[in-house]
């Protein structure tokens, strides 16, 4: 499976509005921390794959148990989007996945915490970002099989554009590579 995402710098309260007018049905909101290792093998970076445990709580939950998911993220495939292949499943305990990792080597390499609003219009996914030292963003995404990523691509583009937001100034960096180091 292909996440073909697109993200933006954007002002959330002007595309709260327009997400409105739209018809997006609004998903809810969540409070995700990203902890993203190291391979004893290769250098992710290098080879521009990820590696992560996700740990995702609803916004009010202080102290409540976060729901974690352990993510592979494959180098991009395309230069005109955040294309990549993915493959993601939720684990019982991610403190415990994070154990397994630290015996097999993998180390910690950065946490990278944000708040999401989610919402779903005419199929992808649309995320306002609020992420910590980094601002306001907004991703369009959907998953599709290697024959469908152009079509998938162009539809994000012309959600954005129906968003008031500039395709072309998408941002391909991920936000772990975007954090200053």
């Amino acid at each position: 499976m292909f996440e073909v995402e697109v993200k933006v710098r954007a002002d959330h309260d002007a595309v709260r509005d327009r997400l409105g007018e739209a018809g997006a049905e609004r998903r809810g909101a969540v409070v995700q921390e990203d902890t993203y290792y190291d391979a004893p093998h290769r250098n992710f970076a290098e080879t521009d794959e990820a590696l992560r445990i996700r740990r995702e709580r609803a916004p009010d939950a202080d102290g409540a148990e976060a729901d974690s998911r352990v993510t592979y993220k494959g180098p991009l495939v395309e230069a005109a989007s955040k294309t990549r292949e993915e493959f993601e499943t939720g684990v019982e305990d991610g403190e415990t996945m994070a154990a397994v990792f630290d015996g097999l080597g993998f180390d910690p390499a950065a946490t990278v915490r944000k708040e999401r609003e989610r919402y779903a219009l005419d199929g992808y996914a649309i995320t306002l970002d609020a992420v910590d030292g980094l601002g306001e963003f907004v991703e369009v995404e959907t998953e599709t099989d290697e024959e469908g990523v152009e079509r998938a691509r162009e539809g994000a583009y012309d959600l954005l554009e129906r968003l008031g937001l500039d395709p072309d100034a998408q941002i391909r960096t991920s936000y772990l590579g975007l954090l200053p180091e």
